[in-house]
């Protein structure tokens, strides 16, 4: 009977440390010392992105007076046509190579490594009003990134290379997007690789807490890795719900005291 009652306790014990804790996965938790609907500051303005070997550009060059100088210029066609989409952009927009440069027609190689794509706007427009257009061609030049990159790895539901196409997005917006979190992923430890100059850095995030908003990397940037790293109780494999733990260690210990009583039994 003492048996029973020991494999009862053990069993009670792993049931209550198999549960996956509410605290674990929810999104965005207030602490206890701010006010339920409080007013949060968030730092709306990021500094600007600087480009980086691999990121792909789409530029467009508007001169309506002068419209068959310009024209040599874009060459996207059947990119921008196509939407912007991300295929189309990879065969038609400009990629930084490895030596930070992009090559243009007629301008020919660029050197855009750690500018902004306005500070590569206000490059192609002086050039262009330099040596090809008139102050009165009315030029008008967009530089744009295409799409904002990233990849998630680890414990979420959709892995691999993703694309939005917007100027700024938060890590949960990228997460959603990309599938999602399921009940098993640790939301306390979220990673972040960048790469920056001089190397790649890893940032560990948590995203339980509302407080994440208010840090520098809330707001991923082209070519981030969002790492979401498994709790201890997928490792267990004991469910990842009260009711699916009970019912794993209900089985697991009725046949542990199945087992007891028919070995008392032989002894007897």
């Amino acid at each position: 009977m003492r048996t029973a009652i020991g494999l009862l306790i053990i069993a009670l014990i792993m049931l209550t440390g198999s549960c996956v804790p509410t605290s674990k996965i929810t999104y965005l938790q207030e602490s206890k010392s701010v006010l339920t609907d409080s007013l949060i500051s968030i730092r709306k303005v990021q500094p600007p992105y600087r480009l980086q070997v691999n990121d792909i550009l789409s530029i467009n060059v508007k001169a309506p007076l002068d419209p068959d100088v310009t024209a040599i210029f874009n060459i996207q066609g059947e990119g921008a046509a196509a939407g912007g989409t991300g295929a189309g952009l990879y065969f038609s927009g400009y990629t930084v190579d490895s030596r930070g440069e992009i090559r243009i027609p007629i301008l020919g190689n660029m050197n855009v490594l750690g500018y902004t794509v306005e500070e590569v706007r206000e490059q192609i427009e002086t050039r262009l009003l330099t040596d090809y257009l008139r102050e009165t061609a009315n030029l008008f030049v967009t530089v744009k990134l295409g799409g904002l990159r990233y990849t998630m790895v680890g414990e979420v539901s959709g892995t691999g290379q993703k694309t939005i196409f917007r100027d700024q997005v938060s890590i949960i917006e990228a997460m959603a997007d990309g599938g999602g979190v399921p009940i098993t992923g640790d939301l306390t430890k979220v990673k972040i690789v960048r790469q920056y100059p001089d190397g790649v850095r890893v940032h560990e995030l948590d995203l339980t807490s509302l407080d994440v908003v208010y840090s520098p990397y809330y707001m991923i940037q082209p070519n981030d890795m969002i790492v979401v790293d498994p709790l201890p109780q997928k490792a267990l494999g004991t469910g990842t719900t009260g009711l699916a733990s009970f019912t794993t260690i209900l089985s697991v210990f009725t046949a542990l005291v199945t087992t007891v009583l028919f070995v008392t039994n032989l002894n007897n």
